[in-house]
């Protein structure tokens, strides 16, 4: 085995694969990070507020008021020379640091998609992408490499892969297949579009849409990998990644799931890519040819390298599975439901509302939540239970400091939850600011009396 191993680790695939792919994640990116500023999103979504949503022990990661520009104008810049190949190693620590920063300032706007982009970015880091159509490569003929080792690409198309099989086995569960839930909330809304709204509202389609959405993500990646089907395959990731485009607020997702599925075409059509890129600029891919091929040296280095790439990639494959050590309904309780590529399968909705008692005097307000929160912070908040958490601790502190003495903090919470009765969400005797954020299970999350059975 250890021999296949090594004779794996040394068969290579042309350069222009991975170079493609840098320059389009890179510009993909770029795109990504003028839409979010020009729709003055960083102001709304990380200045303007009074309060920010953190991920369990990443407190420290905050917004720095209207600095917080130039860490988005980092990450732009960063994203270029990512790009281009421009000290390459550099731009994409930098980019991967700063992007993921950007993401874990708040976690009211977390999205698949999003962890997705960190994920790859931090992969990109111990990738030869510069090895070929480089700023990097044009200016040091000594790092440009016609041959890249076949891992070095392999590894992306399995991240890829991760992401859509696990989307698949997430939507075997019996709301999505058995009551086309969410979807038959969601489809309707879009009635009104042109040729396609009318069937919207028809029941059939709604479990049209389901069935083929858990076999689509379950099969593509295997219908990519194989010759003889990708092309076909290639077509069906433009139509439902359009599609989804259409009926969804999703951002720029679907063009980045797009893109990153050329990398299981032959590394001619890349080539010809990046030559007719090339061409545009009146520039040659000449100057890259003649680079030898890459040849594997199993140094410390080396194998410090593989061994960081094997721990996450082990990681990524285990770390969504975390659930099954929770009780109770996942969709319900959301323990172990972020960064498990559970892609667009719930439709949540909360209400809750706060009271802070003074634990002497007894003296208690309500909380109006607008005080605090935006109304984009108080809809996610109102039936995730870490953030109902979170901000219970938030406001123990505040009032703390208007003078209540060691402030009580109780909710009352319903959530409805795909299409079922709103139901109360958490106990009401439960003083919140007594209880901490941990990995343990919520032992005051009410039960969810259904089941949704499935993965």
């Amino acid at each position: 085995m250890k021999n296949n191993i090594i004779k794996y680790l040394e068969t290579n695939t042309h350069a222009a694969t991975l170079a493609f792919f840098r320059l389009a994640f890179g510009f993909m990116m770029t795109l990504s990070l003028v839409r979010f500023m020009s729709y003055n999103w960083v102001e709304k979504f990380y200045i303007e507020p009074v309060f920010h949503f953190t991920y369990y022990g990443f407190g420290w990661v905050k917004p720095f008021g209207t600095p917080t520009y130039l860490l988005f104008v980092l990450a732009l810049v960063s994203s270029v020379a990512v790009a281009i190949g421009y000290r390459y190693k550099v731009a994409s620590t930098i980019f991967f640091l700063s992007f993921t920063y950007i993401e874990l300032m708040d976690k009211t706007t977390y999205l698949n998609h999003y962890y997705f982009i960190s994920v790859v970015s931090f992969v990109l880091i111990f990738l030869p992408a510069n090895a070929y159509f480089s700023v990097d490569g044009y200016r040091n003929p000594k790092i440009v490499f016609q041959k890249i080792p076949r891992w070095t690409t392999d590894i992306l198309k399995l991240l890829l892969g991760i992401v859509y099989f696990y989307a698949g086995l997430a939507k075997i569960n019996s709301d999505w297949l058995f009551k086309a839930m969410p979807l038959k909330i969601w489809l309707p809304t879009n009635h009104t579009l042109p040729l396609i709204g009318g069937f919207l509202n028809e029941n059939w389609v709604h479990f049209a849409f389901s069935w083929s959405g858990m076999i689509y993500d379950l099969s593509i990646p295997f219908l990519l990998l194989y010759k003889r089907t990708r092309t076909f395959a290639f077509v069906l990731v433009v139509v439902f990644h359009l599609m989804t485009k259409i009926l969804f607020p999703i951002g720029v997702f679907p063009y980045v799931m797009i893109v990153s599925s050329l990398l299981f075409f032959e590394s001619d059509f890349h080539k010809k890519c990046l030559n007719y890129i090339a061409g545009l600029f009146r520039f040659s891919l000449e100057v890259f040819e003649n680079g030898k091929e890459k040849v594997i040296t199993f140094t410390g280095l080396y194998k410090a390298k593989m061994a960081i790439l094997v721990c996450f990639l082990i990681f990524q494959l285990t770390f969504p599975f975390r659930y099954l050590f929770y009780p109770g309904e996942l969709f319900w309780t959301e323990e172990g439901f972020r960064f498990s590529w559970r892609v667009m399968l719930m439709e949540k909705a909360g209400y809750t509302e706060f009271t802070v008692k003074d634990s002497k005097t007894k003296k208690q307000i309500k909380v109006n939540n607008g005080y605090f929160l935006t109304a984009f912070q108080e809809k996610q908040m109102a039936f995730q239970p870490d953030f109902i958490l979170e901000y219970a601790h938030f406001l123990h502190d505040y009032y703390q400091q208007q003078g209540f003495n060691d402030p009580e903090v109780h909710v009352e919470s319903y959530v409805a939850l795909n299409g079922r009765l709103s139901k109360l969400y958490i106990d009401q005797n439960i003083n919140l600011a007594k209880e901490n954020e941990s990995f343990d299970h919520k032992t005051w999350i009410l039960p969810f009396n259904d089941e949704i059975k499935g993965f």
